[in-house]
């Protein structure tokens, strides 16, 4: 009786261990989830951002006068 006592037990434990497996998943699906729903939102405030100031860093030739501070 020894061995399938053995055998009982070995199941329980890949039972527990398989019960644990899942529920990691499960929160590890739910921590991706929540941060493609924070890209998708820094990803909208970027579009926004970009749409309020076309012309910001334009390219074009700087001034380093206009940098200076105010004291000078």
């Amino acid at each position: 009786m020894e061995p399938l006592q053995d055998v009982a037990r070995r199941l329980d434990e890949l039972e527990i261990k398989a019960s644990y497996t899942e529920d990691l998943l499960d929160q590890l699906n739910m921590v991706i989830y929540r941060q493609q729903q924070q890209i998708d939102s820094l990803v909208q405030q970027v579009l926004q951002l970009r749409q309020q100031a076309p012309d910001a860093g334009g390219g074009g030739p700087r001034n380093l006068r206009d940098e200076l501070p105010p004291h000078y």
